[in-house]
């Protein structure tokens, strides 16, 4: 691990995205919470904020952060495209970058999860950070 104690505390956040790419007939399935296996967007919410929160437990040498708070929100892009959003924000001496990123894999993972049953041919893609603050390098935004 990288030795953090020399760092100053400041308040750093980030934000990821991922998109899933499905047919329009099981996104409506999604959205309007007709699968079997219940809320999509609810147990994807909780289990994208969980990763979030244990991310150092999934990758090696992540140090475990404490986060102050953890969002993730879903965007209808077309009629078959799925977007996840993940943010996340912390007051401490390295970024959390992995854990936005984390949010929006474990968010979309769980998403298929619950919609293979409907759909094996989903799939997911453009994992990407949009957005962090914080520290040292300061603000940046992807383009």
């Amino acid at each position: 691990m990288v030795d953090l104690s020399e760092k100053a505390d400041t308040i750093r956040s980030a934000t990821a995205r991922v998109e899933l790419v499905m047919s329009p007939s099981t996104l409506d399935l999604v959205s309007d919470g007709r699968l079997s296996k219940g809320d999509v967007f609810a147990v994807a919410r909780v289990a994208g904020i969980q990763a979030m929160k244990r991310t150092s437990d999934l990758i090696p040498l992540c140090h475990p952060l404490s986060l102050t708070d953890a969002h993730i929100g879903f965007t209808r892009r077309g009629s078959g495209v799925l977007e996840i959003s993940s943010s996340c924000k912390v007051y401490g001496k390295t970024g959390v970058e992995m854990e936005a990123l984390t949010g929006a894999s474990i968010a979309a993972l769980t998403i298929y999860d619950m919609c293979k049953s409907v759909e094996k041919g989903i799939h997911i893609q453009d994992l990407r950070l949009t957005r962090k603050s914080g520290g040292k390098s300061g603000e940046w935004k992807a383009e």
